[in-house]
């Protein structure tokens, strides 16, 4: 498995091998001990298969809070999403910076996006799925967000907001500027 640490370090891109022959393929989707030698320490609690039918589904960009922060180890095996993780983490170098890879069944790479991270995607094909696991339970006491489409974060998801499918929960997230002002 390829490890590579991408503009913001503590979000890796995995490229699993893909062993092909006449049957089909075989990889190795996950490695603890890989992870752990690139300094991540993930126990996973939680495994999560979406479902989109749509081109141009926005689903993000949501995290938790401590003491429940969630790591994601994401991978997209069927379509094509463009998966995006922003820091949320207020002490942080890297704080409101993000990174966007695209995540395909056809590059086969996966994302690991760690606790104090925003994560995100949009489906980039009709009939995607999408599979990650966590390092923590689903809290919904937890459960925070940020607009998908807030100019301060300057990404570009590639399409417009009139455009985006969001659910109602996602379309009225607040900027991330105002939970900096509802925490003060």
């Amino acid at each position: 498995m390829k490890i590579e640490r991408l503009s913001i370090p503590d979000v890796l891109l995995l490229t699993p091998l893909r062993h092909v022959d006449q049957r089909g393929s075989f990889s190795e989707t996950f490695r603890a001990d890989l992870l752990a030698a690139h300094g991540v320490r993930a126990d996973f609690v939680q495994d999560n298969h979406v479902i989109t039918k749509r081109r141009g589904v926005v689903r993000g960009l949501h995290y938790q809070t401590e003491p429940r922060a969630q790591g994601k180890l994401v991978r997209c095996p069927r379509g094509a999403i463009l998966d995006v993780a922003v820091d949320v983490r207020e002490t942080s170098s890297t704080y409101a910076k993000h990174v966007a890879v695209e995540l395909s069944e056809a590059n086969w790479r996966q994302l690991w996006v760690p606790p104090g991270f925003a994560h995100g995607y949009i489906t980039l094909d009709d009939n995607c799925e999408v599979i990650y696991k966590t390092t923590d339970y689903y809290s919904p006491d937890n459960e925070r967000g940020i607009a998908w489409d807030d100019p301060a974060l300057q990404i570009d998801w590639g399409i417009s907001p009139i455009e985006a499918i969001l659910s109602d929960k996602d379309r009225n997230l607040p900027r991330l500027g105002e939970l900096a002002r509802r925490s003060n």
